[in-house]
């Protein structure tokens, strides 16, 4: 997996899980490290969770404090220079959510995705006539530009659907209230919904929906989801740790623990069971896209 491709995010994770083990075992908590380093807890946390990227002499003293061997610092001194490498997506730093840029890394470098979406169409597979309508609804503090901006940046995340190079394979169940739900007039809704039918024919899409006679079902509990997994290595082993991201009002949830992705995988495989198949979740898109068009 180039660096062109990830980012900094893959390094920059893959390092905070190391320097976090040789904390644990050094017997040594945040706290204790924290002051021992003359950092704060709160800077800990970011490099642990791979959400800042660190000099190589930042990481020469934590390994220093640790009692890393000498070979295992020069390897994370030499991983701590990829994570200065940067993503397209950083072009955009003026109009990314505060740790939003974590996930797009993650997003670019995964092979695969799963996701439950019971309110809104997700962001990959939103026209820009739907966005630009839930922008001017939700968020009209902002300026005519930025909502410009945030659209190209949508519209450029968008591309790794159908990229030629490994595009990832995507699993995606939506709740009838997301055909249902008007989003900028009848017009832009059937145009959106007609999108989502052409996108399930691409090779790597798989679009389910979910129907209200279907009555309650797992996701109910669960809210909105995605489980994103990653290329494995020669031997099998995976590359990096599939992860489960929650979006929250007020910030976001990175959940990489085996115990929280197997709760959640568990739950998208009945959410997914519950669908309705593929072939007439498209004929359901096409139907409602219909009416709304008044045919």
């Amino acid at each position: 997996m180039s660096e062109a491709t990830t980012g900094s995010t893959v390094p920059r994770r893959q390092l905070g899980r190391y320097l976090r083990e040789l904390r644990i075992n050094a017997r040594l908590t945040v706290q204790a490290a924290a002051k021992a380093l003359e950092w704060s807890e709160a800077k800990m946390w970011r490099i642990e969770t791979g959400q800042t990227s660190l000099r190589s002499h930042d990481v020469e003293t934590m390994c220093r404090v640790y009692g890393a061997t000498e070979e295992l610092k020069t390897a994370l001194m030499g991983l701590a220079k990829e994570t200065k490498g940067k993503g397209w997506w950083h072009a955009y730093g003026d109009v990314i959510p505060e740790g939003f840029d974590l996930f797009i890394g993650l997003e670019e470098a995964a092979s695969s995705r799963e996701e439950y979406s019971p309110e809104l169409v997700p962001g990959l597979f939103q026209t820009p006539d739907y966005l630009y309508a839930l922008f001017k609804k939700n968020r009209p503090d902002l300026q005519a530009e930025e909502v410009e901006r945030r659209v190209r940046l949508r519209m450029q995340r968008q591309a790794l659907v159908t990229r030629v190079t490994a595009p990832p394979d995507l699993k995606v169940v939506l709740s009838e209230a997301v055909v249902r739900r008007v989003i900028g007039g009848p017009a832009v809704m059937a145009a959106q919904l007609d999108r989502l039918a052409q996108l399930n024919d691409c090779p790597n899409v798989a679009i389910r929906l979910v129907p209200f006679s279907a009555g309650s079902h797992r996701g109910l509990d669960t809210g909105a989801f995605i489980i994103l997994r990653f290329p494995t290595k020669e031997d099998g082993r995976d590359h990096e740790p599939p992860t489960v991201f929650v979006q929250g009002f007020t910030g976001a949830l990175y959940l990489d623990k085996p115990r929280e992705i197997d709760r959640y995988a568990g739950a998208f495989t009945v959410i997914w069971d519950n669908a309705l198949p593929q072939e007439d979740s498209s004929a359901f898109f096409r139907q409602v896209a219909r009416e709304m068009n008044g045919r």
